[in-house]
């Protein structure tokens, strides 16, 4: 089993805190939880946003979703991401000169939690846009399910999270979690950018619904798949129609649902062989 480039570390004590409370019969009970704390990102001297995060990849979370907001471009060269730990900012820096000060005068809020926000239309990202050619296979749904909901994680450690991991063919790369699956979706994202990666030939993973915004998001990348255990919203299966994106949601045990591209679908698995879900690894993909 290949490791993952970026795998989940529940271990990390900046991500979670120790919280004593009271159980259902009145007992003392000591519960981790996990931290959220604000980011603002500048691009160049220009303040963008300060989002709530669980405070680590700030470079990918920041680069991602400048990306995703249409404020840097594919092909723009960074001259710098400073992060300062103590004041929680972050500042990328690109050669291009920038000023985004009438696009952030128009706000759209989404469903992401967290409180996604979407600067300006949030359909120009989609505009013309061709998704590559891509082969879904079965068999790599229910392997890709089986790994990462049993893969160490905040979730499992604290709840309280989100994760989007990034896969090709039944193996999972890099697993991003956050307060909001959007966060999550941009560190992936920043990640590719960072690294050369493009969206062709991925799956993208989600614990969380697959909205309009998600959608949004997976496409922009360039990433054909996107799968969830959680359920859909109307607009995000009418977007993922448009757009030609495969849309795979309600993946507990032996089942999964697709309402966009299931051209894309192979179906090699042999059911008998699927395992049923263990309770305790169930997530329960809300929010």
């Amino acid at each position: 089993m290949a490791e993952l480039l970026i795998a989940p570390n529940p271990a990390n004590p900046r991500l979670t805190r120790a919280v004593e409370g009271t159980d259902h019969t009145g007992a003392p009970v000591d519960l981790r939880v996990v931290e959220e704390r604000p980011l603002t990102i500048f691009l160049n001297a220009q303040e963008i946003v300060t989002a709530m995060t669980i405070g680590d990849y700030p470079e990918e979370l920041a680069i991602g979703y400048l990306l995703n907001q249409g404020m840097l471009q594919g092909d723009d060269t960074l001259t710098g991401a400073d992060y300062d730990e103590d004041l929680e900012t972050i500042v990328i820096r690109t050669e291009r000169t920038t000023d985004y000060e009438e696009k952030l005068k128009k706000k759209t809020r989404t469903s992401g939690c967290a409180v996604g926000t979407v600067f300006g239309d949030m359909m120009e990202a989609l505009e013309g846009l061709t998704l590559p050619a891509a082969t879904l296979r079965a068999s790599w749904l229910y392997a890709l399910s089986k790994r990462i909901n049993t893969e160490p994680s905040l979730y499992l450690e604290a709840g309280a999270i989100h994760g989007c991991v990034l896969c090709r063919e039944d193996q999972p790369l890099v697993y991003m979690e956050d307060v909001g699956r959007h966060n999550a979706v941009d560190k992936i994202a920043g990640w590719m950018f960072r690294n050369g990666v493009s969206g062709g030939g991925h799956i993208l993973y989600t614990t969380g619904r697959l909205t309009s915004e998600m959608v949004i998001k997976t496409a922009s990348m360039g990433i054909p798949i996107l799968a969830s255990r959680s359920g859909f919203t109307a607009w995000g299966v009418e977007l993922a129609r448009e757009v030609g994106l495969t849309l795979i949601g309600r993946m507990r045990g032996k089942r999964f649902v697709c309402l966009s591209g299931a051209e894309r679908l192979v179906f090699d698995a042999d059911l008998d062989a699927v395992d049923d879900e263990e309770k305790r690894h169930r997530r329960k993909g809300a929010g």
